[in-house]
């Protein structure tokens, strides 16, 4: 009899541990994540080796499930997020994962952009077309382009703009129909489309969610493999180990340098989300400094937030505001070399 007792509660155990990790939730948890020391990701051809270290920080986000629910209630780094905060609506699961891709992408050629101007080097920027995050439930693309597409013409003619190209779409009326020609993978496809009157616009569309995908070609030539990450935080980041291998000088003058932050072409750092999960991954990894996005000294910006985060935990790690790379240079030229 006790060992059927005890076969009993060991059955009753492991099904309350499957269900905790397994039984999903209308969730997702987010937590902190890791510091990747960036020039392991990223080789500037020819490019300067330094003895300092810049790295990118990361959450981790899964859907809740009971046991991870309970985390949150006693672990303020662990947060729950309600679904609509992390996926669009409606998005499907190949969208969101499109959508993520194309942010990373993007975040990469700013920061070379950015970099390579900052250090007086040449680049070319080419525009290849519109690339689709998205496709609208029954509108006129449904079924026929996909998440990741690249639209390079419409009727035969090509845009250097999101703006143009939906400018020539809304010159139509209902009814009429367009060729588009796109790139999907190895292939070159034309497809034809009816366009119709978008509710959720009001004007005629084909029903897609679209930014433009351009191209960055430089010399000496930028290898970056973040292939397991997505989004568009380590746009700052980025760019400051893109332009240390580029420029003679050391600037990270020997530190470890956390930070995160998106990139725009011009060089202005933009929020992100999880700033405070990120603090907490930089100082495990042993980051010194770390840079936040200061949002032009905004109450409850970025930078307010981690260095909340930094009092909490205890870390010595500095807390750098910034509001465009030239802060985060001039910060660095203010260090002395360790």
């Amino acid at each position: 009899m006790r060992r059927n007792g005890r076969l009993l509660l060991f059955s009753i155990i492991l099904i309350i541990v499957l269900f905790a990790n397994f039984y999903p939730l209308p969730y997702y948890v987010s937590r902190p994540g890791l510091a990747k020391v960036l020039d392991e990701f990223i080789e500037v051809e020819s490019g300067y080796e330094n003895d300092g270290k810049f790295m990118l920080t990361t959450i981790r986000i899964g859907k809740a499930n009971v046991l991870t629910y309970l985390i949150t209630k006693v672990n303020k780094y662990y947060q729950l997020e309600p679904l609509t905060a992390i996926r669009l609506e409606n998005e499907t699961d190949e969208e969101y994962t499109v959508r993520q891709l194309y942010y990373m992408e993007n975040s990469q050629e700013n920061a070379i952009q950015v970099a390579f101007e900052k250090a007086d080097k040449e680049i070319e920027v080419h525009m290849n077309g519109i690339y689709i995050l998205s496709v609208m439930e029954d509108s006129p693309a449904d079924g026929i382009l996909q998440p990741g597409d690249r639209i390079t013409a419409i009727d035969g003619n090509s845009f250097d703009t999101a703006k143009g190209f939906t400018d020539y779409i809304q010159s139509k009326e209902a009814g009429d129909k367009i060729e588009v020609t796109i790139h999907r993978k190895e292939q070159v496809l034309t497809e034809t489309i009816t366009l119709q009157l978008l509710d959720e616009i009001g004007k005629t569309g084909i029903g897609i969610t679209l930014v433009e995908d351009k191209e960055i070609k430089s010399d000496p030539k930028v290898n970056i493999n973040t292939d397991e990450i997505g989004g568009p935080s380590a746009g700052l980041m980025f760019s400051l180990e893109i332009y240390n291998q580029l420029v003679e000088a050391d600037i990270s003058k020997g530190y470890i340098i956390a930070g995160t932050g998106t990139i725009s072409p011009e060089g202005k750092v933009g929020p992100i989300g999880g700033i405070d999960q990120k603090v907490v991954a930089a100082d495990k990894e042993g980051a010194e400094i770390f840079f936040a996005p200061n949002e032009n000294g905004k109450k409850g910006s970025n930078y307010e937030v981690a260095v909340e985060t930094a009092k909490d935990i205890g870390t010595d790690m500095i807390i750098v505001p910034v509001d465009d790379f030239d802060d985060a240079i001039e910060f660095l030229q203010s260090l002395e070399e360790k």
